[in-house]
């Protein structure tokens, strides 16, 4: 399933697309299902 807002990234070519509609669907490149990417951690400001 797929979720409203976050980012999917393919493992073989590196495309990269961000989910507007969240479905029941996968993303799909390669013949391969897509990988949810981890938000980045935002360095502290000390």
């Amino acid at each position: 399933m797929s979720q409203l807002g976050k980012r999917y990234r393919c493992e073989v070519c590196g495309t990269e697309a961000l989910c507007t509609k969240a479905g029941d669907g996968t993303l799909e490149c390669h013949d391969q299902e897509m990988k949810l990417q981890e938000p980045k951690p935002v360095p502290s400001s000390d």
